[in-house]
C-alpha cells in the first residue's frame, strides 16, 4: 500500500505557471513508472505525464512544451511544473503509479494505473 498526497493546485488566469507536489508514503527511487493524470469537469480521466527510474519522461501532446514532470528521490515527491496555462488545463490532477508490464507513457498511465492520490484541483481562467 502506497500514499500519495498531491499539493499546489488553485486558481490561476490562463497564460500563469503552477507547480504541483505529490508526496509518496514509499521510496520512489525503486518504481519503474509514475506520473499524473488528470480529469477535466464532467470529461473522463486522461494521462499527462510519466517518468522513469531513469528519468525518461513521456508527456500527452496537449501538454508537450508547457509541462515538466521532476521527481526527487531523497524527499520522495514527484512534481508536475505546468507553464502558459489553458482553460482547457482545468482538472482535477491525480499522481498515480503504475505496475511495469506496459511503457510507461502517458496513455498507458491513464488506463492502467494502480494507485493514485486524492488530488488536487487546478483552475484556469480565461
Amino acid at each position: 500500500q502506497v500514499h500519495m498526497v498531491e499539493s499546489g493546485g488553485g486558481s490561476v488566469q490562463a497564460g500563469g505557471s503552477m507547480r504541483l507536489s505529490c508526496v509518496v508514503s514509499g521510496d520512489i527511487q525503486y518504481r519503474n513508472c509514475m506520473g499524473w493524470v488528470r480529469q477535466p469537469p464532467g470529461r473522463q480521466r486522461e494521462g499527462v505525464a510519466t517518468i522513469e527510474r531513469d528519468d525518461n519522461t513521456n508527456y500527452a501532446d496537449s501538454v508537450k512544451g508547457r509541462f515538466t514532470i521532476s521527481r526527487d528521490n531523497v524527499k520522495n515527491t514527484l512534481y508536475l511544473e505546468m507553464s502558459a496555462l489553458k482553460p482547457e488545463d482545468t482538472a482535477m490532477y491525480h499522481c498515480a503509479t503504475m505496475p511495469g508490464r506496459a511503457p510507461c507513457d502517458s496513455v498507458h498511465l491513464a488506463s492502467q494505473l494502480d494507485d493514485w492520490g486524492q488530488g488536487t484541483q487546478v483552475t484556469v481562467s480565461s
